[in-house]
């Protein structure tokens, strides 16, 4: 069985990233996904959303994110293994790893975790009857905006992704709400942004008490929480988007120390408290964390150019500046990897 170099756990922009840096760096790699494609988290559940916070973009669309990092990242030959799910690792006698999941075992030198904030599951709206509605009017996630268009949405949430759909949605729908019950937690520009677009804003203090249809959802009542005044609102569609909860219990069972949400790893090094595996993006935490895309991608190169001294510590930390290196033909503008 062949021992990669570095074997990356999530197929995430954040992961992505850590490829292409392994290919920078002439190292043998693998990516490694529960999901049947790559992109992550990103791509399954916002594939329409803009990204605003990626260097050299304004805005672009997580779809279009995704296939640009798939491409700089496939550059080299990098082995791929979709919908397998990571579900042991053990140290050799040889000092690398062996890592299971559900279809077969990996061998590897080094490993860097780039999973995100792991299992996920969406918090669900606490309304008695919402679970009742949900695939018929009430939803989680929004992966076509255009299913959308010319209804009246309800968004649930104060958040980025609550805010950001909220915003991709007022030019297709045919009305769109915005309730959440405390500040808004998303950025102040998408905020400000939100309050010049027509979208009806409830808050704060606002929560969907009930929702109600016949077979589908049809409206929603809203309650104010301090003056407990109560308002009904016709509707066709619930997306809400109150955060997730995640589950980094396997993570703990391999034997990697983790904190509240995150894997805790040496702000310096990216390495975890096991030798040899690393961690990168949202999965991480410090008190300096940042969860934004292009910090994953800094901290996927740490990880990386770490590995590879972990591997040789006769190799350097610090790498040749990619101006001066030379990379696959696919590299070049226009070509295809």
């Amino acid at each position: 069985m062949e021992t990669f170099d570095i074997t990356v756990i999530g197929g995430g922009p954040t992961g992505l990233f850590a490829l292409f840096y392994a290919g920078m760096r002439g190292a043998k790699a693998k990516v490694i996904d529960a999901l049947p494609e790559l992109g992550g988290q990103l791509y399954a559940l916002y594939p329409e959303k803009y990204v605003y916070d990626m260097p050299g973009f304004p805005a672009i669309i997580a779809a279009d994110l995704v296939k640009g990092c798939i491409e700089q990242a496939m550059q080299w030959p990098h082995a791929v293994c979709l919908e397998e799910r990571v579900t042991g690792i053990e140290r050799r006698d040889d000092g690398s790893f062996a890592l299971t999941t559900d279809k077969a075992q990996h061998l590897t030198k080094t490993i860097i975790i780039c999973s995100g904030i792991g299992a996920i599951k969406p918090r669900k709206l606490p309304a008695p009857s919402a679970a009742s509605f949900e695939d018929r009017g009430v939803h989680y996630y929004a992966r076509n905006f255009d299913a959308f268009s010319g209804l009246r949405v309800v968004v649930v949430g104060g958040g980025d992704s609550a805010v950001d759909y909220a915003l991709a949605l007022e030019p297709r729908a045919k009305a769109v709400t915005i309730v959440h019950r405390s500040q808004f937690r998303a950025h102040p520009h998408s905020v400000d942004l939100l309050r010049r677009s027509k979208v009806e804003i409830r808050q704060p203090d606002f929560e969907v008490k009930e929702v109600h249809g016949d077979g589908k959802v049809e409206a929603v009542t809203l309650v104010q929480s301090k003056t407990k005044e109560e308002t009904r609102l016709e509707v066709d569609a619930v997306l809400c988007a109150l955060g997730f909860v995640s589950d980094l219990g396997e993570l703990a069972r391999w034997g990697i120390e983790t904190s509240g949400h995150g894997v805790v790893i040496d702000p310096i090094t990216m390495e975890t408290n096991v030798k040899g595996i690393y961690a990168a993006g949202d999965v991480i935490a410090h008190a300096g964390k940042l969860k934004l895309i292009a910090c994953g991608t800094s901290e996927a190169a740490i990880a990386v150019n770490q590995a590879m001294v972990y591997i040789n510590p006769a190799n350097k930390v610090q790498p040749v500046h990619s101006s001066n290196l030379t990379l696959p033909i696919s590299a070049k503008v226009g070509a295809q990897p």
